[in-house]
């Protein structure tokens, strides 16, 4: 049920029809926490429904919150929970997103999904994975500031030697040498080193996770790789790894000898300096890019740049919301009162039009947005 990054995407590029119900909750990884998990949720959920019925027929409301009322009752589900939910549905879709950070509660309906938060969780320049490696196996997480988790590589990534290789393990090699004249027993000598036929395998190991981890999660998810592994490992993966996500930068170390909380602060270690760099450049770029004429915080022109396909990079406000709509097809913007709950925000849907269209969208905390309208753009022309 629960959905992941690589269909993300879709919830921000694809067009959904009206109306769409979204939902944001703060959850809770262990007993007893979450025991008050699903009553929040159905207390949200009611809270949508007082929506809906403002403006819809039951006729409408009742297939659009039934798979809601069904992940209500889900009591696995909620017993697995992460530090925060996100659930979306419209009449033609449903997703579940189990977050690694905290979120506000919060219920909407509008004509677009509310995915500015989400955004924020899931931008890639603020997550990474960890490929854990020795000889014989591997683990994959993901991580963010505040949270590092085991990804299920079930069915995807072979999680050890002999999974991988199966019978096609090297056997040793062999030569065959008579003693003793033509009657004499054969007797066999060992030709290989076993240290030769451990590194044979090692490497085609390797091979086999770094084809399977790049093609089946990090070309989908496209966040850095940073490798845990002995000095050895560190090297033969390298030398062979296609992964272009792979960073330079490792953890040295055993990984079957270190606790997660450890690889947890030795990877943000890594992380935060490439984050800060990037995000400073990106910051850098639009203050080059405003006397220019390139760069924005008008709503009027970021809005007509963004229907056009020319912002590079958007920043908006993870703290403010500006209530009204965008007309993506005239680019004509309305303007909302704050108070009306139910209206779309404006920031969210200038965000989906700038990734529909190939840009980087980046939300941050008040103190560190260029500009105080609650976005800033660069342009690209």
């Amino acid at each position: 049920m629960t959905s992941t990054l690589s269909d993300y995407s879709g919830l921000i590029v694809a067009p959904h029809e009206p109306p769409c119900l979204s939902i944001y909750q703060k959850t809770h990884r262990s007993h007893p926490d979450n025991l008050q998990d699903p009553i929040r949720f159905r207390n949200l959920l009611k809270k949508l429904e007082g929506m809906l019925e403002k403006k819809y027929p039951v006729k409408v409301t009742e297939p659009l919150l039934e798979p809601f009322f069904r992940l209500a009752g889900d009591h696995h589900f909620w017993n697995h929970a992460l530090d925060g939910l996100a659930v979306f549905g419209s009449p033609e879709m449903f997703r579940v997103y189990t977050l690694q950070e905290e979120v506000q509660d919060k219920a909407m309906v509008a004509d677009s999904f509310y995915t500015k938060p989400l955004l924020r969780i899931f931008q890639s320049y603020a997550r990474y994975q960890i490929l854990a490696l020795s000889r014989d196996k591997v683990r994959l997480y993901t991580g963010t500031k505040h949270a590092l988790d085991r990804v299920d590589l079930t069915g995807t990534v072979p999680q050890t030697l002999v999974e991988a290789l199966g019978e096609k393990i090297t056997p040793p090699h062999q030569t065959v040498a008579s003693y003793g004249g033509t009657k004499g027993n054969a007797m066999h000598h060992g030709h290989g080193s076993k240290k030769d036929e451990e590194e044979i395998d090692t490497l085609r190991f390797f091979r086999m996770v770094d084809s399977t981890v790049l093609e089946h999660h990090s070309k989908r998810s496209q966040l850095p790789l940073i490798l845990a592994a002995l000095p050895e490992n560190q090297g033969r993966f390298r030398r062979i790894s296609q992964n272009h996500l792979l960073l330079d930068d490792g953890i040295v170390t055993n990984p079957d000898s270190i606790q997660e909380n450890a690889f947890h602060e030795q990877a943000w270690a890594i992380i935060e300096p490439q984050l800060q760099h990037r995000l400073h450049a990106m910051l850098e770029e639009y203050s080059e890019a405003l006397p220019k004429g390139i760069g924005s915080d008008d709503l009027e022109k970021t809005a007509a740049a963004a229907a056009a396909g020319r912002v590079s990079v958007l920043f908006i406000n993870n703290d403010v919301r500006i209530s009204g709509l965008l007309d993506r097809q005239t680019r004509m913007i309305t303007v909302g009162t704050p108070e009306c709950a139910g209206e779309n925000d404006l920031l969210d849907d200038l965000g989906e039009l700038v990734l529909r269209n190939g840009g980087k969208v980046v939300v941050l905390p008040s103190e560190k947005m260029p500009a105080e309208a609650g976005f800033a753009a660069t342009f690209r022309y």
